[in-house]
């Protein structure tokens, strides 16, 4: 080891020359993986540090529809130095010629307990709400404050109680930890809503008790203490440790999956790397077969390049972690601006040391199989001009290829926390990249033989182009490999975008109801079914009577101990009751109850999430209703379509299983656009505390979402993309030499420079298409199994992006070429040839 580092250290002293594509791919793939892990680190970080200002205080006990019990708020009382009561629902906003959607926060005098809230104007909290003029006051969004046209001093209704507008807010300390909401937030005090009458009996409301802590307290036993005594009481529990796991599961999951796309990066780069290293290793054949002429063994060649390469990757980590650890965190006051939590960017030891592990696994993947064929160069290759290598090298080096790669997916699907996600896109990865190989491989074929018809007798520069393309050496395998992967990341983002857009836009509204009606109270139901019915404009009405409650066991058994971490148990769900099945209903199987029925409480569920929780008829299921436990026999599974935004329950109770219950009525209705103003503005006139969800406001928030997920997408595409130019830069550059001598041989002949650049373009449009021709295939497959398999969607092939890619593949191959095509043009013929001799 010691000879081949001392020969590998002599050889490096000529300059970097033939490793800069080696070392800007390595970079620019290790770069985009150190980046996003350092963003991640640092909201991680902001999100753990901040908890308790998150969350409001150190802990959170949190109920469904109903305030806490006096055995509730005396545990509370015993174990906190101060605790807040916060209500949190939905309400409409009332103006005089206006309403609109808001998600109210009615706090009591201690809120906040941690951090604190920005106002405008300046003011104090309890200033804010106070009353002025015999009006409570209230805090508002800025952007709903806009939408209604308010100024401060303005009056505004929530349900039928009236309130001044005092000032806007800014900045809400504890807006994180409640999650994305369907309406810009509105704060006033709790106790000015005793005569609103949004807070009735069965109105849809949480209520957060905020708990300051004493110094040392033990969270994780307090925890243990408040779920084993309240168990059955449907408390749900929230403390500093983990203030916004919501937020916390986005940001690891779409960092995730940003790494993933940055390995598909360095899937890119490693095209180029292999064929700068092979493109090296050809112009040191005379090197080594000197070397092995003078006794050197073929273990000692390979070591000794294996030094070089290792030295130089080791270079091009550097790079790459220096540049992805310095912009996020030169950029940090920007990010953390622009975030709606707290975050600590800054250096991130652990997510640069695993940038820097996938960038050494790649770099050897790629490298092994190029330097291992240095061990088969025969001396004799010194004087006959040949490589002197076999096809393949030795079958440990093939052995130890697998172990490496399998020790990179391995490691991406440990490190990513998504094994399904990560196992798909390292099958995405490999499969593109035999595809692109196989398209490579038809493509030199196929222009080898029209490189020999009729097709190209009278057209040199045609037949050169083609003939290029097909050679033993063509430059076709590490331009569609480099392009077409990077392309394919692109086109199956641009096919996801779109499914998802369209899914949105166009399907969603011929199906989905204009609103959402909620918390109508049991005397309102019937006058409001006569009222909407009555309107020409409203094409369907449905109603349910709607409660909520959280499934804490089944058989007996903790609900999680045996349905996981399915969505159904993870919080409260809704529930309903009905005396028979609807018009649309399908019982699959067991059946429904009689409707007379009076006995034993039985449970009527959701065919497809029994299915996947492993419900079975005859289970017994307990769900904690409003602090009450009710265990009732599953005897039936219905078929519930969640797909349309319509009503749709998971559970469906007989009606004397929940009489006496408090509950409130839910209304969807149908009608198109145009009608929707005229409908709100007759239904919140005549019942201020029934609250309207515009089915299309809501798309628009989930849109928004999506459009900043597809946006870092392709962000992170576009870095992929990158490192395919820099690689297809590198395959030209390699080129250059073979270019000079076809452009020799076709002005011998009697070409012109206008035939000879022309073959040049021909070259590189084909290798561009076929990049691109395979990238819309690879993308529209991925883009078909994200939407078939994650979105449980339609996939319809979206054309123009499709067109797009194959064009832009077409545009970069020229682009590159043609950067090298100046020195072959003005190359002197017999210069060029006499040098072959």
């Amino acid at each position: 080891m010691t000879l081949a580092l001392t020969i590998a250290r002599r050889e490096l002293r000529g300059g970097l020359r033939g490793f800069r594509v080696f070392l800007a791919c390595l970079a620019l793939g290790v770069a985009a993986i150190a980046a996003v892990g350092t963003l991640r680190a640092g909201i991680q970080q902001g999100l753990t540090d901040q908890g308790a200002v998150i969350l409001g205080g150190d802990a959170e006990m949190r109920f469904t529809y109903r305030v806490a019990d006096t055995e509730e708020r005396a545990w509370m009382q015993r174990v906190a130095t101060t605790v807040s009561e916060v209500y949190d629902f939905r309400s409409m906003v009332l103006t005089e010629g206006d309403q609109a959607l808001t998600q109210v926060k009615a706090v009591d005098g201690a809120w906040p307990l941690t951090g604190a809230a920005v106002l405008d104007p300046p003011i104090p909290v309890a200033q804010a709400l106070a009353s002025q003029d015999g009006l409570p006051g209230a805090i508002m969004d800025p952007v709903l404050i806009d939408r209604l046209d308010l100024a401060i001093g303005d009056r505004f209704r929530l349900g039928t109680q009236e309130f001044r507008l005092t000032a806007a807010l800014t900045r809400e300390p504890d807006s994180a930890s409640t999650g994305i909401t369907l309406g810009p937030r509105t704060v006033v005090h709790s106790a000015d809503l005793a005569n609103s009458g949004l807070l009735a009996s069965g109105s849809m409301y949480e209520t957060r008790y905020r708990l300051l802590l004493p110094p040392g307290a033990d969270l994780a036993a307090l925890k243990r203490e408040a779920e084993t005594t309240f168990r059955d009481k449907g408390m749900r529990w929230t403390d500093s440790r983990r203030a916004a796991p919501g937020i916390e599961t986005f940001v690891d999951r779409i960092g995730s999956f940003l790494v993933l796309v940055g390995l598909a990066g360095l899937a890119v780069g490693g095209v180029g790397i292999s064929a700068a290293i092979r493109s090296y290793l050809d112009g040191k054949t005379e090197t080594i077969a000197t070397l092995k002429t003078l006794g050197a063994e073929g273990g000692l060649i390979f070591r000794t390049y294996l030094w070089q390469t290792a030295l130089l990757a080791g270079l091009g980590i550097l790079i790459g972690v220096a540049l992805g650890a310095l912009a996020p965190v030169l950029a940090a006051p920007l990010i953390e601006a622009s975030l709606p939590f707290p975050a600590d960017i800054r250096l991130a030891p652990l997510a640069l040391g695993e940038a820097a592990f996938y960038g050494a696994l790649s770099a050897l993947i790629f490298t092994l199989l190029p330097l291992a064929r240095t061990e088969s160069i025969r001396p004799a290759a010194l004087y006959r001009g040949g490589d002197g290598t076999r096809a393949w090298p030795r079958k440990r080096y093939l052995a130890a290829l697998a172990a490496l790669a399998l020790m990179l997916v391995g490691s991406a699907t440990w490190l990513s926390g998504i094994p399904e996600l990560a196992l798909g896109a390292a099958g995405g990865i490999v499969g593109a990249l035999a595809i692109l190989a196989l398209a490579a491989l038809v493509l030199r074929k196929a222009a080898r033989r029209l490189a020999r018809t009729r097709l190209t007798h009278g057209r040199p520069a045609t037949r050169a182009a083609l003939a290029a393309t097909g050679a033993p050496r063509s430059d076709a395998t590490p331009v569609v490999l480099s392009l077409g992967l990077g392309l394919s990341v692109l086109a199956a983002v641009g096919q996801i975008d779109w499914n998802l857009r369209s899914a949105i836009a166009t399907d969603l509204p011929t199906r989905a109801p204009a609103f959402f009606f909620i918390d109508i109270q049991p005397d309102q139901i019937d006058p409001f079914l006569t009222m909407v019915r009555a309107n020409p404009a409203v094409s369907e009405v449905e109603t349910a009577p709607m409660l909520r409650g959280v499934i804490t066991q089944i058989n007996g058994r903790p609900a999680r101990q045996v349905a996981g971490d399915h969505w159904v148990v993870r919080g409260d769900r809704g529930i309903t009751y009905a005396a028979v099945p609807g018009e649309k209903t399908r019982i699959t199987a067991g059946s429904f109850w009689p409707e007379d029925y009076a006995g034993e409480p039985q449970i009527s569920f959701a065919a497809e999430e029994a299915e996947e929780i492993g419900l079975k008829l005859g289970d017994t299921m307990t769900v904690n209703i409003l602090g009450r436990d009710l265990t009732a026999t599953v005897t039936s599974f219905r078929e519930v379509d969640f797909s349309n935004a319509g009503m749709g329950f998971v559970m469906t109770l007989n009606p004397s299983a929940l009489a006496g219950a408090p509950h409130t009525h839910i209304a969807t209705v149908y009608a198109p656009p145009e009608a929707e103003a005229a409908i709100l503005r007759e239904v919140t006139k005549t019942w201020p505390n029934i609250t309207a969800i515009r089915i299309r406001e809501a798309v628009d928030r989930v849109t928004e979402a999506l459009s900043a997920i597809a946006t870092a997408t392709a962000w992170a595409a576009a870095g992929t993309l990158l490192t395919g130019f820099v690689v297809l830069i590198g395959a030209a550059a390699a080129g250059e030499r073979a270019r000079i001598y076809e452009a020799a041989i076709l002005k011998t002949i009697g070409a012109t420079r206008r035939k000879i650049l022309a073959s040049f373009a021909l070259r590189s449009a084909l290798m561009g298409g076929a990049a691109g021709a395979v990238a819309v295939l690879a993308g529209g497959l991925a883009g078909w199994g994200v939407m078939t398999f994650v979105m449980d969607s339609a996939y319809r092939f979206e054309p123009l992006s499709a067109i797009g890619i194959v064009l832009g593949g077409v545009v970069a191959t020229l682009v590159a070429g043609l950067m090298f095509s100046l020195r072959p043009l003005s190359a002197r013929p017999a210069r060029t040839l006499r040098a072959q001799d």
